[in-house]
């Protein structure tokens, strides 16, 4: 059976981010029909992450780290991906 794009992404933050939390959620069935809709189910994603890694470190910095681990991901695989990151105790 083929990996879901959720599972990609849940490994590849889990490998470079080491989160003490994570959450992939799928919202594409908000945006069947929308733009960016490729009729996959696999359009769209939320992810919160927690992660020591995000210690003083600024969202910019943080959104910049998860969409590096996700390579190619965000806006070739996945059109639109919203990420909440901090780390513990924020």
């Amino acid at each position: 059976m083929a990996e879901t794009m959720q599972s990609k992404i849940e490994t590849l933050l889990t490998e470079a981010l080491q989160p003490t939390r994570l959450e992939v959620i799928n919202e594409s069935a908000h945006h069947a029909g929308h733009s960016g809709d490729d009729g996959s189910g696999e359009s769209h994603f939320a992810v919160i992450i927690e992660s020591p890694k995000f210690a003083g470190v600024s969202r910019v910095m943080r959104q910049r780290m998860v969409n590096q681990a996700l390579g190619d991901i965000p806006g070739d695989r996945v059109h639109a991906l919203a990420i909440k990151a901090s780390a513990p105790g924020e």
